[in-house]
């Protein structure tokens, strides 16, 4: 009789937490540990020991505070980013505002949660998260779907501006988040920022608009 040695289990999903409350590093931690699914590595009490610890541990996923004394949460994604970090930041926050939401995903971040989603929710996206799929709690993809559907004849920004001139030249939402060090996720999140401030659906329409509007360069000498 011969035994079937495809049934090994899945490694766990490790994971690196980022809190500046220990009340609630250690809630999550018991979370996590509860279940053989997952491994906490580390705990980090603001970003600056979340980019340190990222880099020493290498996890799967980092659950991320965004407002934290010693080094804030979008700093911190922006420095993995920049680093190139295997690591997927989840971010779980308190807080929902654009001023917290935004910036956090331009940054670089994979998902986007609130601390009073169930423990079921949370499991999932830590898993969606680990396969590189983006995950926003309902509340914050409202504000996102808000954001970028209200009427905005505002300026591209710097940021705006380097994704479009990138597509006009052809490149890929791919060789985009490479070569500006952001996830695709982000690239999408740009071109949906523009294309609305722009009044356009779609990529050749977008270059177009730009050129007719002055916003890139002449074609040609």
């Amino acid at each position: 009789m011969t035994t079937d040695t495809n049934d090994t289990p899945e490694a766990p999903i490790t994971l690196l937490i980022v809190d500046d409350h220990p009340v609630v590093r250690d809630g999550l931690r018991g979370m996590f540990e509860s279940t053989p699914d997952f491994t906490v590595l580390a705990e980090a009490a603001n970003g600056v020991e979340a980019v340190a610890l990222a880099t020493a541990h290498d996890p799967d996923v980092i659950l991320m505070d965004l407002r934290m004394p010693g080094g804030g949460g979008v700093d911190a994604i922006a420095e993995l980013t920049r680093l190139r970090s295997r690591a997927k930041v989840l971010v779980l926050t308190t807080y929902d505002t654009d001023s917290d939401t935004l910036p956090a995903i331009e940054a670089g971040a994979t998902g986007y949660l609130l601390k009073d989603a169930p423990r079921d929710e949370l499991f999932t996206a830590v898993r969606a998260a680990a396969q590189g799929r983006t995950v926003l709690s309902p509340a914050v993809a409202s504000r996102l779907v808000s954001a970028v559907q209200t009427p905005g004849n505002g300026p591209l920004s710097a940021r705006e501006r380097e994704v479009l001139a990138l597509v006009a030249k052809g490149t890929s939402n791919r060789e985009i988040a490479r070569v500006l060090f952001i996830s695709e996720a982000t690239v999408k999140t740009h071109l949906t920022h523009l294309y609305c401030k722009l009044g356009v659906k779609d990529r050749a329409a977008a270059v177009a608009t730009a050129y007719e509007r002055g916003i890139l360069g002449p074609v040609g000498p």
